[in-house]
């Protein structure tokens, strides 16, 4: 199974992206657009697992607390690692305090199971698509240069879930697994 912990999204906010994606797709065909209603906020990529060590996943899942919902607004374009040799363009996300010690929350939960931490520093975003290689996006890089204070919706969230990567040809499905409800004293 191959399993990852993401904060879901908000239709308003699919329905932004999905316009924000119409607008660029025309600068650059050849990058793989991503899906807007398989799009999530990535706290922890899990990776591959044995179907036996779902059960200890959702275990140490269900003991995630925090003191309040985390609130994000969904606003400018972006490119991993930089705009002049581009690998993803990104929607960024400016949230809450509480955001990252959520996913580093959920990291120390997963560890003693032999789950890695992440080596990179967590940077929230939504990957709007991706180039390999990346050729051709000097017009695609003009036309982010003009969206990058577009504002795609906010959201305020106090669950995060489990869910399935299934990998297909026609790219990659998603099967929620588990809700978790974050916030002290929510249901």
């Amino acid at each position: 199974m191959r399993l990852f912990v993401a904060l879901d999204l908000r239709q308003e906010v699919r329905e932004a992206i999905r316009d924000l994606i119409a607008r660029l797709k025309p600068a650059s065909r050849n990058a793989r657009w991503v899906r807007p209603e398989g799009m999530h906020v990535t706290l922890k990529f899990i990776g591959y697992v044995a179907a036996e060590q779902l059960d200890p996943i959702r275990a140490a899942l269900s003991r995630i607390r925090s003191d309040r919902p985390v609130e994000m607004r969904f606003r400018g374009i972006g490119f991993f690692p930089n705009e002049k040799r581009p690998r993803v363009i990104w929607c960024g996300i400016e949230a809450s305090a509480n955001l990252a010690p959520l996913g580093a929350d959920i990291e120390c939960s997963l560890e003693p199971l032999g789950i890695a931490p992440e080596s990179r520093e967590f940077a929230p975003h939504l990957t709007l698509a991706r180039f390999n290689p990346p050729t051709r996006v000097d017009e695609l890089v003009r036309a982010a240069a003009e969206l990058q204070s577009v504002e795609l919706g906010s959201a305020r969230e106090t669950e995060f879930h489990l869910f399935e990567s299934i990998l297909r040809p026609t790219g990659a499905e998603y099967k929620r697994l588990a809700d978790y409800s974050f916030v002290q004293g929510a249901a």
